[in-house]
């Protein structure tokens, strides 16, 4: 363990320029780069760097925490450098001191078609103009609990590899499958026609949602806070509703897909 370690004594080495001053920059959308924080998080990047789309290019590590996340370096390819510094010098590099001392920079491969990859019974959440990056890391938090097989994004979408939301999601945006890209009615409109029952999210929706009748693939779609869908999606698609308090206009999309989620995958018996 101790010959990969690469000791590091100024915030200015160019070997660690992507983890400087990360408060104030975000690596998302150089070459799908990102930062990942925390033990569980490098945890959660080391497993998906074994077939599941995502590339650890390397670490760096508060001197003092690198006995404790050794089993997880192991399971990093040899050639992921691990950078180590004392936390003078990490925190000048990252610009702030809660950064819990274990960073790594990853990248995520190019993605195929996931819509192609899915299983024939399957649970998907379709986010429409998530642009709040708590929100998107919740999403992905609540999928990985009730098992969604994959959560698609629009293109007015946060990209979930924002720190943040990376953060959030407690490392779930790396092993929940997931696609960014195209309009929602063109997402919903994919979906629907690969078998898909579509399933909006609304408080004035049709159909409470312990009462959706449970099909081989499900989608259920949420939009932003305030807004919520767009007219055009909720016209096109059956429609649910969370039942709540009166005077109450809605939940935010953490709380909406947490319960409308175990709802669906209780009924079609996934948990």
């Amino acid at each position: 363990m101790a010959s990969r370690l690469v000791v590091i004594d100024s915030a200015d080495d160019p070997r660690i320029a992507e983890f400087r001053d990360i408060r104030e920059r975000d690596l998302t959308g150089r070459q799908n780069r990102f930062i990942a924080e925390g033990t569980v998080v490098l945890r959660m990047l080391a497993e998906a760097s074994h077939g599941a789309g995502f590339v650890t290019e390397k670490v760096l590590l508060l001197r003092n925490r690198v006995e404790g996340v050794a089993p997880i370096l192991e399971r990093l390819p040899d050639d992921v450098p691990v950078y180590v510094a004392e936390s003078e010098v990490l925190d000048r590099v990252v610009g702030f001191h809660l950064h819990r001392g274990v960073l790594a920079l990853g990248r995520r491969e190019a993605a195929v078609d996931l819509i192609d990859r899915l299983p024939e019974r399957s649970l998907v959440l379709v986010g429409c103009g998530i642009s709040n990056h708590d929100n998107a890391g919740s999403m992905f938090r609540n999928a990985a609990a009730f098992k969604a097989d994959a959560i698609f994004l629009d293109e007015t979408s946060c990209d979930p590899l924002y720190r943040k939301a990376l953060r959030v999601s407690v490392g779930s945006v790396l092993s929940v499958p997931y696609e960014r890209k195209g309009s929602s009615l063109d997402v919903l409109a994919r979906l629907a026609a690969r078998g898909f029952a579509i399933w909006t999210l609304s408080p004035h929706g049709d159909t409470d949602i312990r009462s959706i009748p449970p099909t081989d693939r499900m989608a259920l779609v949420v939009g932003t806070e305030g807004d919520g869908l767009p007219p055009a999606v909720l016209e096109r698609f059956q429609s649910a509703r969370i039942p709540q308090s009166d005077g109450l206009d809605s939940l935010n999309v953490a709380t909406t897909t947490g319960i409308a989620l175990f709802a669906m995958s209780s009924a079609a018996k996934l948990i």
